[in-house]
């Protein structure tokens, strides 16, 4: 009984969407920033005010306030250990300014950690999955080694040996996945490290935990009870409908949720939020664009190279076809000349 009540009460008072418009208005500023946004991120502010959604917690800023271990340290454990299936301890977040990569793919969230035992997590969340390809995996994977390298080189100084590099794990969760990930039977978590065909056993730094989302809400039997089904479920929730069966099933999720649904009485803090989740997006967008652009000049710089072979092959081949005709011309004009020589002779005969 206690838990139905909880569950009934978490979720704070409601308000109507004139009510929560009326309020905007009365600060300008507020209401002229919630006017700029696009009309469904305009809606999911108003459901999200009025408690018919919960916040959008795949994005940045969302996910930060939810998971920052300097707030709240247990939660990012909690979420990287259910997913990478190891018990392990966040101990802060790192800058990303010593990053080697360009960091330019679509990204709605980029969190770098350092793990208590020292190895690093990157965990990001891809909005377009054809941004982030195997080989730019490869990269950002090899980016966290170097980092761990110069990290642990920096401290330990002539002491150190590669035996004191720790293991690095890339976390990539796809709201939407590429065909790769749509396979038979169908499975939305994947993890990868190299492996030798002989069965060699080597430890290698570089580990891989892929999540494909749309895979994890179609079908049911990620409803199997876990915490990692508890997170993963938390992360792609937004009804609040849905959202109050998950804390039936998660009652420790109650705390999150109630933690969220506090911001209602702070638009200018939420409507922050979104502007700048719109703003990593748009900006993510843009790169994407750009990478696209790129991607079609280097096409079609390909296709005027072979336009241009082929055109050449073709001059190549109506030059030789003319040399061909100049050369019997030639040998006709050569056999007419003779002829006209014979004929030349007969008339000096006859005559």
């Amino acid at each position: 009984m206690k838990q139905k009540q909880a569950i009934a009460h978490w979720n704070g008072p409601k308000q109507s969407e004139e009510v929560v418009l009326e309020n905007l208005k009365t600060v300008p500023k507020l209401y002229g920033r919630y006017s700029r946004m696009e009309q469904d991120w305009r809606e999911r502010f108003i459901d999200f005010c009025c408690g018919r959604k919960t916040l959008p917690f795949t994005y940045d800023p969302f996910f930060k306030k939810i998971f920052h271990p300097d707030n709240h340290p247990e939660r990012l454990s909690r979420l990287i250990s259910a997913l990478i299936k190891r018990n392990v301890k966040v101990r802060g977040i790192l800058p990303g300014e010593d990053s080697m990569m360009d960091g330019e793919s679509l990204l709605i969230l980029d969190i770098l950690v350092e793990l208590e035992d020292g190895s690093l997590s990157n965990i990001e969340i891809q909005k377009c999955p054809y941004a982030f390809p195997a080989e730019r995996m490869s990269c950002y994977s090899s980016d966290l080694v170097m980092r761990e390298y110069t990290r642990i080189k920096g401290r330990l100084g002539k002491n150190f040996t590669y035996r004191d590099m720790k293991k690095v794990y890339t976390i990539i969760l796809f709201e939407e996945s590429t065909g790769a990930f749509h396979m038979e039977p169908p499975c939305y978590i994947h993890y990868g490290s190299v492996k030798f065909n002989t069965g060699l056993e080597l430890e290698l730094l570089q580990e891989y935990c892929l999540i494909a989302l749309d895979e994890f809400r179609k079908y049911p039997y990620p409803k199997i009870r876990s915490e990692q089904t508890a997170w993963l479920s938390f992360l792609v929730t937004e009804d609040i409908g849905e959202a109050d069966r998950l804390i039936e099933e998660y009652p420790w999720l109650e705390e999150i949720y109630r933690e969220a649904a506090g911001l209602r009485t702070k638009p200018e803090e939420v409507l922050g939020m979104y502007s700048e989740a719109l703003r990593i997006l748009d900006r993510s967008t843009v790169h994407y664009m750009i990478d696209e652009q790129k991607k079609v000049i280097e096409q079609q710089k390909t296709r005027i190279k072979e336009q241009e072979q082929e055109f050449r092959k073709a001059i190549g081949e109506r030059d030789m076809a003319l040399q061909e005709k100049e050369t019997q011309l030639e040998e006709q004009n050569r056999v007419i000349e003779e002829l006209k020589r014979k004929l030349e002779l007969l008339d000096q005969k006859d005559k």
